[in-house]
């Protein structure tokens, strides 16, 4: 036993020296003395434990359980997986065509539930005082209430028939529309054979070209819708498009008046008419008042072809 001690004492001090030599090289060098030193550390410790006579078992490293892997799913047949995505892809097309097209849905229910011409008569609310007292004055203008009497004619606001969501999207109905523009839609009066036609419409200070003067523009989008509306009862589906439209101005339309469009159907060959008509100031001939022409004009109109189709969005 003492000889192991002395043996050890021996080796302990070898190694302390070569651990300073190993440091005084390596500061000197440059080089890493511990790679040296490792291998020396491990044998030592090997004679070590050899010299104690101390015999341990070797502990032998666990094995560890190894996960029980799970067989591979079978793929569906492709005559099953083929429906299936085909169904996943027609519902999710129906789904977002249904969201998109929702607001579409009433208005094109109401294309084709469209009110009556009596109807459209009690449609309009006047939204402001002005636009009330204008609303009054022309149904208790004399001429109107003739109208509104006779039997020959059938009176309505053709306006009001388009959807309230469409409205924007038309020019007389819509954009035009407003307290200093077209401030009530204008009420008309049209014959079952399309033979004549009369319309009231009261034209704001917003639609003038020169201050004060209604744009001679205007006057002739009102003639040539007012002459075209004349003719439709004519035509063997009830619409048509202009073909031809001639305006001659015959004095200045002032702002702020309702104004009388009178047409009259001259001639009708199948698919044509020839329509004439003018725009005059309102006057009331009980109290001796005369009418002043301020546009005239005349226009071919013709059917188009594919007019079955077009007449209930336009009627």
């Amino acid at each position: 036993m003492s000889s192991a001690r002395i043996a050890i004492s021996r080796h302990v001090g070898q190694c302390c020296a070569l651990r300073r030599e190993v440091g005084r090289r390596s500061i000197r060098d440059g080089k890493d003395p511990w790679g040296r030193w490792t291998g020396i550390d491990k044998r030592l410790v090997r004679w070590q434990s050899s010299a104690s006579g101390s015999s341990s078992p070797p502990v032998e490293p666990q094995a560890q359980p190894q996960a029980k892997l799970l067989p591979p799913k079978a793929k569906r047949p492709l005559y099953i997986r083929v429906p299936i995505a085909l169904a996943l892809t027609l519902f999710t097309f129906a789904a977002g065509f249904t969201m998109a097209g929702a607001p579409a849905i009433s208005s094109l229910r109401d294309i084709a539930n469209p009110p009556s011409d009596a109807e459209t008569l009690e449609i309009f609310v006047p939204p402001t005082a002005e636009v009330a007292a204008i609303e009054e004055s022309i149904w208790s203008h004399a001429m109107v209430r003739e109208l509104l009497q006779n039997d020959k004619y059938i009176a309505s606001r053709p306006h009001l028939k388009i959807p309230e969501k469409l409205r924007a999207q038309n020019l007389t109905g819509g954009t035009l529309l407003g307290g200093d523009k077209i401030a009530v839609p204008p009420l008309q009066f049209r014959t079952r054979d399309g033979s004549t036609f009369v319309s009231l419409q009261y034209l704001g200070p917003a639609l003038c070209g020169h201050p004060g003067i209604v744009h001679g523009g205007l006057l002739a989008t009102l003639l040539d819708e007012g002459l075209a509306r004349c003719c439709f009862p004519a035509l063997p589906n009830k619409v048509a498009v202009t073909a031809s439209l001639k305006i001659d101005y015959k004095a200045p339309c002032m702002a702020g008046q309702v104004v009388v469009l009178r047409a009259e159907t001259i001639k009708v060959e199948g698919r044509k008419a020839w329509v004439k008509g003018w725009l005059e100031t309102l006057a009331d001939e009980t109290k001796g008042e005369k009418s002043v022409v301020l546009t005239e004009a005349e226009a071919l109109f013709i059917e188009p072809r594919q007019a079955a189709s077009m007449k209930r969005v336009v009627n």
